[in-house]
């Protein structure tokens, strides 16, 4: 019997710094996020950034905490109400960090009688941070837990031509009525030593701005790539010029190498450059979460507008619009189907 496992980031229980701490524990020591050796990672979480961190990123959840709870939670909860209403396979929903977990979603398919699971992380792009973090610990569980399950895993859907279509067509309606001089694709940055690590070539990435458009067999597991790929396709499909977007990185550490260009010090210099009227999407998420909602659509807007600008609209993540519910449950429903896996 064949289901699916859908699965996203994660959240706090609460935007209360008892619960933010323990997430941001089990985050920050996955060492596909921090790949560091273990003391070292242990040292640098423990001893140093779950000392303050905890209190400061509860402030910041607190500012986009719905009442229902996490946004990122809530959302994709929706978006699984209604694939589940398309498909008539079990579709579970699981968070890699916090709950629900990944171990809990493959009990509840196990209980249904799944043993073959269309593993479904939730991220356009492939990054060791995300995507392979997901694919990892699913397995780690499956061998330990449920030996008798298979896995098909969905790859990164950063080109799929209707996973293109639906999130343009997302940001020409968010847009409608708004003038604006530019449009921003700010991804969640990562260090650029995790390019050079998920490089099945070891030699292609070098970062130098001509890598990620020479052809590779590098470019399947290459993050940055796959951002420069998801926004030149967008950017088609609107027909937009040019001089009339950007792409940029967000969330960096500080101490490491992070993709450039940083999305903070990018808009903070658009004002000066003529750009007064900004709108910024984030298509490294397909549910809107702290780094969208805080990051993004506040500490960002007030920046801009503290640097001079005029007008900044941040473009809603894909969430659980109807059109991308439908691009999911078709492709469960061809794997369904299909007697090999879907690519």
């Amino acid at each position: 019997m064949k289901g699916v496992l859908l699965v996203n980031l994660g959240s706090p229980d609460s935007p209360e710094p008892k619960d933010v701490k323990p997430y941001l524990d089990q985050f920050l020591m996955d060492k596909y996020v921090i790949d560091v050796p273990f003391l070292l990672r242990a040292l640098l979480v423990r001893g140093i950034i779950l000392r303050k961190r905890p209190e400061a990123s509860a402030e910041a959840y607190k500012k986009i905490w719905w009442e229902e709870g996490s946004p990122l939670i809530v959302l994709s909860q929706r978006m699984h109400k209604k694939v589940k209403q398309k498909t008539e396979l079990p579709v579970v929903l699981s968070m890699r960090y916090g709950k629900p977990s990944i171990e809990t979603g493959l009990q509840e398919l196990a209980d249904k009688g799944v043993t073959e699971v269309l593993l479904f992380p939730l991220y356009p792009q492939y990054a060791m941070a995300s995507t392979l973090t997901i694919l990892v610990l699913a397995e780690e569980i499956r061998k330990k837990k449920f030996p008798q399950m298979t896995f098909t895993d969905v790859p990164a859907f950063y080109d799929k031509p209707d996973y293109i279509k639906v999130l343009a067509d997302s940001i020409k309606q968010s847009l409608e009525g708004f003038e604006y001089d530019h449009l921003l694709f700010s991804y969640h940055g990562i260090p650029e030593r995790h390019i050079r690590k998920t490089d099945v070539t070891k030699s292609h990435c070098k970062i130098d701005g001509t890598c990620c458009v020479t052809p590779s067999a590098a470019h399947k597991f290459c993050y940055r790539h796959q951002c420069y790929e998801t926004t030149r396709l967008v950017v088609k499909e609107l027909g937009l010029p040019e001089d009339k977007y950007s792409l940029t990185f967000q969330s960096r550490l500080a101490g490491d190498k992070w993709l450039e260009p940083y999305t903070d010090v990018e808009i903070n210099k658009m004002p000066e450059q003529g750009i007064k009227n900004l709108a910024v999407v984030t298509p490294a998420f397909v549910a809107d979460c702290l780094e969208t909602l805080e990051e993004i659509a506040m500490r960002a807007k007030e920046e801009f507008e503290e640097h001079g600008g005029k007008s900044f609209h941040a473009i809603p993540c894909l969430n659980d619009n109807d059109e991308w519910v439908n691009v999911v449950a078709n492709w469960i429903n061809e794997w369904a189907n299909a007697e090999i896996p879907v690519s």
